[in-house]
């Protein structure tokens, strides 16, 4: 009897590299990066600035490209694609998450959300998306009515309303305080197990580790140690 075939990963990156300018003055900021992303899985990746994760995160987004290497989103290679499919990769499957909210100060928080409703394919409704980061109760306000944690669910909110495949954070904790940060922390937690959305979280903060289920750590353009966490823990007992 055949063996049964595994499943794709989310994604799998083959000897990427990724260098800004020339000559001496070059910046190496992915230097061969060998990696696979298991569909569903909330990762967190680790390391000081400058060591290549956001640029990683990037590439995996469709808003950079590599230098060099391969970088598979299931079956289709993002680094054979035009500037026109990556935009439509985006569109059609990931949610950017990033540390400043990049809301419409305008527009309400059912106005920010249903801004990205309006262009996707199958998006959910707004107060949906919102009910389901617990701002509910907050659908008519403006950003400046909002707290920072507010504000950035909001951004979350707006970010899974177009039900992407693939959720994309970029220090999404980095201008909170601790026990804001793992209110966010607590809805994207939420967004992988209920939504199975991949979800990928770009920070400093090495204590976020524990709510994953594979961390992996960057040094100088690197990939030092990736670590399968067994037993993640719900975010709101992470402490830093």
């Amino acid at each position: 009897m055949a063996d049964k075939q595994q499943p794709l990963p989310a994604f799998n990156v083959i000897g990427l590299t990724r260098q800004y300018g020339e000559g001496a003055a070059a910046v190496h900021a992915l230097q061969g990066i060998d990696l696979q992303i298991p569909a569903s899985a909330l990762v967190v990746l680790l390391g000081p600035s400058g060591s290549g994760k956001s640029t990683l995160l990037n590439i995996m987004g469709g808003l950079d490209h590599a230098s060099s290497g391969e970088c598979w989103f299931f079956d289709q290679a993002l680094h054979q694609f035009s500037e026109k499919a990556l935009s439509l990769y985006r569109r059609q499957n990931v949610g950017f998450v990033f540390q400043f909210y990049n809301l419409m100060p305008s527009l309400t928080a059912r106005e920010n959300v249903e801004l990205v409703t309006e262009i996707a394919d199958s998006p959910m409704a707004a107060d949906e998306a919102l009910a389901l980061v617990g701002l509910d109760h907050r659908l008519d306000h403006f950003p400046a009515q909002l707290s920072g944690g507010e504000q950035q669910r909001v951004a979350i909110a707006r970010a899974i309303a177009k039900n992407p495949t693939l959720l994309l954070c970029d220090e999404p904790t980095g201008a909170l305080d601790s026990a804001t940060g793992r209110t966010v922390l607590k809805v994207l937690q939420q967004v992988n197990q209920q939504l199975g959305t991949t979800v990928l979280i770009v920070t400093h903060a090495a204590a976020t580790a524990e709510m994953a289920d594979r961390v992996i750590h960057f040094a100088d353009g690197k990939i030092r140690e990736v670590i399968e966490n067994p037993a993640p823990v719900p975010a709101e007992q992470i402490v830093w």
